[in-house]
C-alpha cells in the first residue's frame, strides 16, 4: 500500500504535562482510522500537529508528496461576513476560488465578472468542479447560499466546514468530532459517504456506531504510547481487554516480586549503601511497574437520588410557535415514574426548545407544564460551561456540594466522586483554565450529578466527551434511581440507556415510540418500504421491481382467491402451492399487521420489543418470498 502520512518519533509536552513521547504511526492509502484516547490525553493537539497548526518538541511528520489532505476541525470557524457559499469555497485552492468568484458574480448578475470569469472557468476545467460542489452541498442541505456565517447555528456551520473539506476532493482527511452538531440524518449520510468513498482518514470521534461502521483500523493512545489495532471498534475492544490482562498479569507478577524486594531492602541496611545499588535501583524500577493502574472508566456508582413521588410531570394542552415554525401543536404528555426517555430528530425541530420550556427558561404559548412538588432537576445543557477559569477543580464542584450519597447509606467525598469521573488527584489540583475543551465538560457535567437531582436532563451530552467518559456515564445513568431525558444525536449512547423515544419530525409532529434508535431505525425502513410498494405508477406491479423482489405489502394488495392466468397451464402440484401461498400470505400479513400495532402499543417490556422486533423481521423475508413465487405462478 501507499504511504500517505508517516509519524516519527513524535514527543509532545505543555510544561511539566508529557501528552506523548516517541510515538511511531503511519497512514496508508484507502486506510479509515480512529484515534482513541480521554480527554486531555491530545487528540485534538495531534491533529493539529499533523495539519501544521502546531508544532511538535520532537519527531517527524511526512506526507507523499503533493498529497490533497482536507482538516474538519473540531470547531470551524470563518471570518464575519461571509456568506454560507463563500465559507465553502472559502480555500486557497485555485481552482476553488475561481467557482467562489463565479458563484459570486452569478448571485449579484454582475455581467462584466462573468464575461471574464466564464473564460477562466473553461480553460480550468472547473465546471465538473462545480457540479460535484453543488451536489456536496445539496446533500448536506446547505440551501440558504446567501446567510452570514455569524448566523448559523452550530449543525449548519459544522455542515458547511465539511463541504469546505469535502469540496477540495482531498485523497486524505483529518476529522475532529465530525458528528458533533450533526443531526442523525446528517451523520448517516456522512457515514455511508464515507463507507463507499476511497478517501483515507485519520479521525477522532466519540461514535461508537461511527467508528464502527466506517473504521478499519483503531489506534489509541494510552498511557503516553501508541497502541494500533487492525478492525473496526468491536474489534478494538475484544482486543484491549486481552491487552488488559496481560497488563493485569505483568502488575500482578511485579507486585510479587516487590514484596520480596521490599523484605530484602528492609532485612539489609548496610548492603543498601555499598555493593547492591544495581539491585536498589531494580526494586525502584519494579515499584514503579507495580503502581501502574488500570483506569477504564468501568464504574459501578450507585447514586441515591433525591425522593422522587409518583407526579413527574404532565403537558397539557402545550403550543408553542416562532413565526411560522411550529414546534408544539396542543401537546400532551404525562412522565412516569423512572422513565428514562430520550429525544431525538432533526436540527431545528424543536427538541432543545421543548426542554427549556420545560424547566422553565420559555414559557408556551398556551397551555402548560405541570411539574411535581418533589422533582429537582439536573440540567446538562448546550450552553452552560460556564466557570471561574483561575478556581481549582476540585473547589468548583465543592462548592455544590461536601459529598454525595450512596445507595447503601455511605457517602463519596469530592474528590471520589472526581475520581469515579476520571480526574485523578493531581488534576483535581489543577486550576480549570489547564484543563482540555473535554475535560470542562466533563467536569460540569460532575457539577450538575452533584447536586443530587432526581430528574436528570441531559441535552446533548456526548458532545466533547470521549468514549471512556461516556462509558462512565452510561453506567451512572443505567443505576440512576430516578427519571431522565436525554436529548442527543449520538445512537449508540441512546440504545444503551433510554426505554423509548420522541421523534421530533419538525412543524411539531412528534412521534412517540416503544423502544430504542436502533428499533425505531428498523421500523422506520420497513414503513419506508411498504410506502414505496403501495405508491407504485400505474400500470407497474411489485414484481417488475429492479430488484426482482416484491415486497410484503405489495402482496397483500393482491385478490386474496385471484386463479392463474398465462399461456402456461400449471401442473397439479403447481396448482396446489398456489391455493396454499393464497392462503398463507394473507395469514402472514395479518399476524405482521399485530405486530406493529403492539410495537406501537407503548406497553411491551424491552425483551417483548427485541422478541417483536426480530419477528417482524423474518415475517417480511417470508412474505416477499412467498409473493415472488406467487407472482412466477401467476405468469
Amino acid at each position: 500500500m501507499v504511504s500517505y502520512l508517516q509519524i516519527d518519533n513524535l514527543t509532545k509536552r505543555f510544561g511539566d504535562l508529557v501528552l506523548y513521547e516517541n510515538i511511531s504511526f503511519g497512514i496508508a492509502q484507502g486506510q479509515k482510522t480512529g484515534l482513541i484516547a480521554r480527554n486531555g490525553a491530545g487528540k485534538t493537539t495531534l491533529l493539529n500537529i499533523i495539519s501544521g497548526k502546531e508544532n511538535a518538541d520532537e519527531g517527524d511528520v511526512v506526507f507523499r508528496n503533493d498529497l490533497r489532505v482536507g482538516y474538519l476541525e473540531q470547531s470551524p470557524s470563518y471570518p464575519e461576513g461571509l456568506t454560507a457559499l463563500q465559507a465553502c469555497f472559502y480555500s486557497q485552492n485555485e481552482t476553488v476560488r475561481l467557482i467562489a468568484d463565479y458563484e459570486t458574480a452569478l448571485l449579484a448578475n454582475d455581467a462584466n465578472a462573468l464575461e471574464t470569469l466564464i473564460p477562466r472557468m473553461e480553460h480550468a476545467k472547473a465546471w465538473d468542479y462545480e457540479r460535484r460542489a453543488k451536489q456536496i452541498l445539496s446533500q448536506l442541505k446547505i440551501m440558504d447560499f446567501d446567510q452570514k456565517v455569524e448566523t448559523l447555528s452550530g449543525g449548519q456551520l459544522k455542515r458547511v466546514a465539511l463541504a469546505n473539506v469535502l469540496i477540495l476532493d482531498p485523497e486524505l482527511i483529518l476529522l475532529d468530532e465530525p458528528t458533533n452538531h450533526l443531526d442523525l440524518e446528517m451523520i448517516e449520510w456522512l457515514e455511508g459517504y464515507l463507507k463507499r468513498s476511497t478517501i483515507s482518514l485519520l479521525m477522532v470521534t466519540h461514535d461508537r456506531y461511527f467508528l464502527d461502521e466506517v473504521c478499519n483500523e483503531i489506534i489509541e493512545i494510552d498511557n503516553k504510547q501508541i497502541y494500533s489495532y487492525k478492525g473496526n471498534y468491536s474489534y478494538y475492544l475484544n482486543k484491549r481487554s486481552e491487552r488488559m490482562d496481560v497488563m493485569q498479569a505483568s502488575i500482578d507478577h511485579a507486585n510479587n516480586l516487590l514484596r520480596k524486594e521490599l523484605e530484602w531492602m528492609r532485612r539489609q541496611p548496610q548492603a543498601r549503601a555499598t555493593k547492591a545499588k544495581y539491585r536498589i535501583d531494580a526494586f525502584y524500577e519494579l515499584e514503579k511497574k507495580a503502581r501502574q493502574r488500570q483506569d477504564g472508566g468501568n464504574v459501578n456508582l450507585n447514586v441515591k437520588a433525591s425522593y422522587i413521588g409518583s407526579k413527574i410531570f404532565e403537558a397539557t394542552g402545550v403550543t408553542k410557535s416562532f413565526g411560522e415554525i411550529k414546534i408544539l401543536d396542543n401537546f400532551n404528555y404525562t412522565f412516569s415514574r423512572y422513565e428514562k426517555l430520550g429525544i431525538t430528530g432533526d436540527n431545528g425541530t424543536g427538541k432543545s426548545t421543548f426542554i427549556k420550556m420545560l424547566t422553565g427558561e420559555l414559557q408556551p404559548d398556551s397551555g402548560n407544564f405541570n411539574i411535581g412538588e418533589t422533582v429537582r432537576f439536573g440540567y446538562y445543557s448546550q450552553e452552560g460551561l460556564q466557570f471561574d477559569e483561575k478556581m481549582k477543580v476540585i473547589d468548583v464542584v465543592q462548592n455544590i456540594a461536601e459529598y454525595i450519597t450512596l445507595g447503601n447509606d455511605k457517602t463519596l467525598s469530592v474528590s471520589q466522586f472526581l475520581n469515579y469521573f476520571l480526574f485523578s488527584p493531581e488534576k483535581q489540583h489543577n486550576f480549570v483554565y489547564k484543563l482540555s475543551g473535554g475535560e470542562k465538560r466533563r467536569l460540569y457535567l460532575c457539577t450538575v450529578l452533584m447536586s443530587n437531582p432526581n430528574f436528570l436532563i441531559l441535552d446533548e451530552p456526548t458532545n466533547d466527551l470521549d468514549i471512556v467518559t461516556l462509558n462512565v456515564l452510561e453506567e451512572y445513568l443505567t443505576n440512576f434511581k430516578g427519571c431522565a431525558i436525554v436529548v442527543s444525536h449520538d445512537r449508540y449512547f441512546m440504545d444503551k440507556v433510554v426505554d423509548h423515544i420522541l421523534v421530533f419530525h419538525g412543524n411539531a409532529d412528534i412521534q412517540d415510540f416503544p423502544g430504542n434508535y436502533t428499533q425505531y431505525r428498523l421500523w422506520k425502513t420497513q414503513r419506508e418500504k411498504e410506502e414505496n410498494a403501495n405508491t407504485l405508477p400505474a400500470g407497474k406491479t411489485a414484481g417488475s421491481n429492479p430488484a426482482g423482489k416484491a415486497s410484503g405489502a405489495a402482496a397483500s394488495a393482491k385478490p386474496a382467491n385471484r386463479q392463474p392466468s398465462g399461456k402456461k397451464k400449471l401442473s397439479y402440484k403447481e396448482q396446489k402451492e398456489l391455493e396454499a401461498l393464497e392462503i398463507d400470505i394473507p395469514a402472514l400479513e395479518k399476524e405482521k399487521k399485530i405486530i406493529e400495532e403492539n410495537l406501537n402499543s407503548g406497553t411491551l417490556s424491552i425483551d417483548e420489543l427485541n422478541k417483536l422486533s426480530a419477528r417482524i423481521g423474518e415475517l417480511i423475508d417470508i412474505i416477499d418470498e412467498k409473493t415472488m413465487r406467487w407472482l412466477e405462478l401467476n405468469e
